[in-house]
């Protein structure tokens, strides 16, 4: 069984941040429409907590004033997330397995469905997979 505490310490918000910087979305959204001002919401990324070999996180989108999160057909995204250069969750994978620093090694990763939480926040589960 692994260790939370230690995670929660290890995946702070300051990481996290530093992990997924706010201007991603931007750039993500500048690539996608040549516009950033076409972005309906911010990505950010959370920590949610380990289970068995498993640690749990989340893509969450924050619907931008005056814009429609609804409306920019999120439910496609883990399969964009996945692919996108910009997004590069490959990359954010090896960046966490890299601050696991011993206390775990990434086998696999995956994305899974996009969730409304609310009209303006949506959330898309990231599960990293240790090797056991």
């Amino acid at each position: 069984m692994m260790e939370t505490k230690g995670f929660d310490e290890i995946f702070a918000p300051d990481v996290l941040k530093q992990l997924f910087p706010k201007d991603r979305s931007d750039q993500f959204f500048d690539a996608l429409y040549g516009d950033v001002e076409e972005g309906a919401y911010d990505i950010s990324l959370e920590f949610i907590g380990s289970r068995e070999n498993r640690l749990e996180f989340m893509l969450r989108l924050t619907q931008r004033p005056g814009k429609c999160i609804t409306c920019s057909l999120t439910y496609g995204l883990p399969e964009v997330f996945t692919r996108h250069p910009i997004i590069n969750i490959k990359g954010l994978v090896q960046n966490i397995g890299a601050l696991l620093d011993g206390s775990g090694q990434v086998a696999d990763w995956q994305l899974g469905p996009t969730q409304e939480i609310s009209n303006d926040v949506h959330t898309i589960p990231l599960d990293i997979f240790l090797q056991s």
